[in-house]
């Protein structure tokens, strides 16, 4: 039996109201022309417009970034002119006539980026006409709160090894007075070991304050001091040897806190110090 058919002007407003609404509660809310469409009757493959090869995802955005790149045509940032640290330095050290202008010089030298993370400068002390010159290493925090080189457990420890052989820091005699210099006059961050670059920076100032105190022997106490002045490390194959340190007879020895961390070292350093007493004394 054939379906009745029934067309738009046999139904009533009402009616056609009624089928409209039938038709939306089922889903078909979208007009596809006067004619009915079957749309299981459609092909299984329709016709595609041609479209581009497709791009992968980070190729179209490296492409879509230099585009705009070359879009906005902004100049390229250039990299800062280098400087000449140590250059700096050895200009700033050579026009100290005095260690209170070469402390000035200090304070006014902004290059050196350790300075902005140390709380002090750690100034160098002691009589300005010191037979005995010694290079530490760079300050701890102990010397960088309070400013001041070999100051508390190694600080004592370094007065009573010179003590023993007749010198001091607290004396105007210049015969039995050391001047006291930290290899850098700010701590390295974290108390690390300091980088060949930093000595090199600061070591114009080290070769000024050995040439106004004019001392008759420098003491290299460490690695870092050695390095200074040596260009040479390992304390243990250079301690007890004698050589030349910005022109001046030198000695290196082990600092005190390594004898703070190792008996043994003493025995060494007590040889190393007599040899410093009989070095003063053949020198008059």
């Amino acid at each position: 039996m054939t379906p009745e058919v029934l067309s738009p002007s046999d139904l009533s407003y009402d009616a056609a109201l009624a089928a409209l609404e039938w038709l939306c509660e089922l889903g078909a809310d979208e007009a596809q022309g006067d004619l009915a469409m079957d749309c299981y009757a459609l092909p299984d493959r329709l016709a595609k417009p041609d479209l581009p090869a497709p791009v992968p995802a980070g190729a179209a955005a490296t492409a879509g970034m230099l585009a705009a790149s070359q879009a906005t045509a902004l100049p390229q940032r250039q990299a800062p002119p280098k400087v000449d640290q140590v250059g700096l330095a050895r200009q700033a050290a050579g026009q100290a006539r005095t260690l209170a202008d070469l402390h000035e010089a200090l304070d006014g030298f902004e290059t050196c980026d350790l300075r902005k993370g140390a709380r002090c400068t750690v100034r160098a002390e002691g009589p300005e006409a010191a037979r005995v010159m010694i290079i530490g290493d760079a300050p701890d925090r102990e010397e960088d709160r309070a400013g001041r080189p070999f100051i508390g457990r190694s600080g004592h420890m370094l007065d009573r090894m010179f003590a023993a052989i007749g010198l001091r820091r607290d004396t105007p005699d210049r015969a039995a007075a050391l001047f006291l210099a930290p290899v850098l006059p700010w701590r390295p961050p974290g108390q690390r070991e300091p980088e060949a670059s930093e000595i090199a920076m600061m070591r114009p100032f080290l070769a000024r304050m050995v040439e106004l105190v004019d001392p008759d022997v420098v003491v290299l106490m460490g690695n870092a001091a050695c390095s200074a002045g040596l260009a040479r490390r390992g304390i243990t194959r250079l301690r007890g040897e004698w050589s030349e340190a910005f022109g001046k007879p030198a000695i290196a020895m082990f600092s005190p806190v390594q004898l703070l961390r190792s008996a043994e070292a003493k025995r060494d350093s007590w040889a190393d110090l007599l040899a410093l007493r009989a070095k003063l004394d053949s020198l008059g």
